[in-house]
């Protein structure tokens, strides 16, 4: 008998249903998800209008490949350029992220034709051939993969990316503007605009990895937009298709596309373009990005009150830092994370992701409500306190 391939461990729980922020298990058990498949529920689990949509487009057609026009691309490519403030740009669309890492990289290497590029120490961009590379973690990079491109650097530190990009030779930057992988770190301000300047002199392609941490999930649509920056290409994935298998690059009007450099077989395909669109329409009906930024607001100052509950008298806390911004959180522990995940999702039922060995991991769907909140917090001060 074929077996699975043996490559995550896994938790004892069988999955089979999900509505809104909860989910339930093949024995009927209710779980709070402050997890999202990973970042990937971004309306909620079985939204109606998105089944809906999905599922009246799966009645019509369900795939062609793109040698014909699909207008259900252009009417994404419109509205997502709208809602995002880039309607300047032009969209490729694949089926993940690292596809999308990997297409942006390609791109900007076709544009200058240079092959360096920068990356920073604890990035995740995926583990495709140049998305594995520019990836920092040795443990999964093939020695195919590791090819000499790129170097990594240390988040905010300006000067080192200066010296590197003022050899003149550097195809790209990538940079997550909250790290995701990396435990929640977050790029500053200063460097951020510091960074985009000197890739506009150098003439250094600038790439936003916004697969986690964009698409409404910051409480703005993209991350960097709370550093004022304007890349010049986006990556997105992840939430903007609500699981459906989708993810995008947008690319400043600047690049000409060139037939047959880019490409692909199922990217932007009929049904997930139905499925990214009914995102679209929950975000601006329900306001979901806003949601995010208020009920992450109230998410944060919640983890700051458990942990001064749960502080020590001596002054040393369970917890001894919370990052992130919207929905995309990071509680740094002083035990490994799983020491607090398990009792969670076993004792408490109540999903959450990881990062490292000690930070838990919050990805919520975006429509997550305050009252939800108040019961993650209980659960969680509850592991704390003992």
């Amino acid at each position: 008998m074929m077996k699975l391939f043996d490559v995550y461990p896994l938790f004892d729980v069988n999955i089979v249903k999900g509505q809104g922020c909860k989910v339930w298990d093949d024995k009927g058990q209710e779980y709070l998800d402050l997890y999202g498949g990973h970042a990937v529920i971004s309306i909620g689990h079985s939204h109606p209008h998105y089944v809906k949509k999905v599922t009246e487009q799966l009645g019509r057609l369900g795939f062609y490949s793109n040698s014909v026009i699909n207008k259900l691309q252009q009417e994404l490519a419109e509205r997502l350029g709208r809602i995002s403030g880039y309607d300047d740009y032009q969209l490729f669309l694949i089926n993940s992220g690292a596809e999308a890492n990997e297409n942006a990289l390609k791109l900007a290497s076709f544009t200058n034709g240079r092959t360096r590029v920068l990356s920073a120490e604890k990035a995740f961009h995926g583990r495709t051939s140049l998305a594995v590379e520019v990836t920092n973690n040795p443990k999964i990079i093939a020695p195919i993969n590791n090819n000499g491109h790129v170097t990594y650097l240390p988040l905010n530190d300006l000067a080192a990316w200066e010296q590197e990009l003022k050899k003149g030779d550097v195809c790209a930057v990538i940079l997550e503007c909250i790290q995701g992988v990396g435990g929640i770190k977050m790029v500053t301000r200063e460097f951020a605009q510091g960074l985009e300047k000197l890739c506009k002199q150098y003439g250094t392609v600038l790439i936003c990895d916004e697969i986690q941490c964009g698409y409404g999930r910051s409480g703005k649509f993209f991350a960097h937009q709370w550093l004022d920056i304007r890349p010049d290409i986006i990556t997105v994935a992840k939430g903007i298709a609500n699981g459906f298998p989708m993810a995008g690059v947008l690319i400043a009007p600047e690049f000409q596309p060139v037939y047959g450099q880019l490409g692909t077989t199922f990217g932007g395909n009929h049904l997930a373009c139905a499925a990214a669109l009914a995102v679209l329409d929950v975000f601006e009906e329900e306001n979901l990005v806003e949601n995010a930024r208020v009920v992450g607001d109230y998410l944060m100052e919640g983890l700051r009150t458990v942990s001064r509950d749960t502080a020590a008298a001596d002054g040393t806390g369970r917890i001894q830092d919370i990052r992130g911004r919207g929905l995309m959180v990071g509680i740094d522990l002083d035990v490994p994370h799983k020491e607090v995940r398990q009792p969670l999702i076993y004792e408490e039922h109540c999903f959450t992701g990881c990062a490292g060995t000690n930070v838990l991991r919050l990805l919520p769907p975006l429509c997550l409500t305050k009252q939800e909140v108040d019961q993650f917090i209980d659960k969680l001060t509850k592991i704390l306190k003992r």
